[in-house]
């Protein structure tokens, strides 16, 4: 079944192979599927293009992460291939490794995005007025149904707990839960503190 379904969405990807094969592929795209790779398709071993085809055909959050990477272009291919139409990426710089868990309802426009961030469900990372928007991290992951908001920077390697509201800045190397969000964890070791 999964490989006729690959054999008609083949069909449907051509002009996204063109893209993949022709543009300038940026460092970020390769490091997105390897992520994605190792994450959900158990798959490391098989050519980067096969990859890439699993990928766009199984994962909608995978093709707005594309789409986002090829810029103006992606608008035209997205009609070949829909998009997850919850899902917005409004960020002005995203890091290579994004991975996105079940992108349904969320809405990620941050200033910047580092290395390797894994963004869940139902999360909002935005603005708090016209000009303030967050600055995440390398190795960030923000659970379902946090919400970032404002000109705040969470720190690397830290973890947004489950629908933890964050409206000031986040050090490094710890865990924040709660509304407003604490610290609870510090280098893996548990702390109560406000941040």
């Amino acid at each position: 079944m999964n490989y006729f379904l690959l054999i008609l969405s083949a069909g449907r990807l051509i002009p996204h192979f063109l893209v993949f094969t022709l543009i300038d592929r940026t460092a970020a795209i390769d490091a997105d599927i390897d992520r994605w790779t190792d994450i959900v398709l158990n798959k490391k071993k098989t050519g980067i293009y096969h990859r890439f085809l699993l990928l766009m055909t199984f994962f909608p959050e995978f093709r707005n992460l594309f789409y986002y990477r090829v810029g103006a272009v992606g608008k035209f291919l997205s009609i070949f291939c829909r998009p997850m139409n919850t899902l917005f990426l409004a960020s002005h710089s995203i890091g290579p490794g994004l991975f996105i868990q079940h992108g349904f309802s969320t809405i990620i426009a941050a200033r910047s995005i580092g290395k390797n961030c894994w963004i869940n469900q139902q999360v909002t990372v935005g603005y708090s007025n016209e000009t303030d928007c967050p600055d995440i991290g390398d190795n960030v992951t923000i659970c379902a149904g946090a919400k970032v908001i404002g000109g705040v920077t969470i720190g690397e390697n830290s973890t947004v707990g489950a629908n933890a509201v964050v409206i000031k800045n986040v050090p490094a190397n710890v865990t924040v839960v709660g509304v407003p969000a604490r610290i609870v964890r510090h280098n893996g070791n548990r702390v109560d503190a406000a941040l």
